[in-house]
């Protein structure tokens, strides 16, 4: 494989990955998807990838503090 010299996020994350990036542990985030706070993963052949542009906009949604 070539090597990139570009530097860039992944657009795509595992599950552990999507969680770190939104600040929470994987149970959490788990139950963020479960109930629609986070959006649904994609699937590509047997990987389970989050969209990280997904992630970000689901977070901006999520309410602010009181």
């Amino acid at each position: 494989m070539k090597s990139d010299t570009l530097s860039y996020p992944p657009r795509g994350l595992s599950r552990e990955e999507a969680a770190r990036y939104v600040g929470v542990g994987v149970t959490k985030f788990d139950q963020m998807v479960a109930d629609r706070r986070m959006p649904r993963p994609k699937k590509v052949d047997g990987r389970v990838i989050w969209d990280r542009v997904k992630l970000e906009a689901a977070f901006t949604e999520l309410p602010g503090r009181r």
